[in-house]
């Protein structure tokens, strides 16, 4: 069987590899957190979009709630 056709189970990974995917995980899931707060708490004036939008798009791994953080809500100027 080809190398990029193996399938990788968790016993096949080295400790330092499973510590490196239950970091990333982590990460993950305490962007998608914080996100998912700081969106619930905001006016939806607040937001440049809709806040329906702006959930789903942080589901989408790391990069939707660095998406969010960086683009989705308005400066205090900006929501006047």
């Amino acid at each position: 069987m080809s190398p990029w056709k193996r399938r990788v189970t968790w016993s096949s990974l080295t400790t330092p590899q499973r510590a490196a995917l239950v970091v990333a995980a982590a990460v993950q899931v305490g962007l998608a957190v914080a996100a998912w707060a700081d969106l619930a708490k905001r006016d939806p004036r607040e937001i440049k979009g809709s806040k329906t939008t702006w959930a789903a798009v942080i589901a989408v791994n790391f990069i939707g709630p660095i998406a969010y953080f960086r683009w989705a809500r308005r400066t205090p100027e900006e929501a006047r």
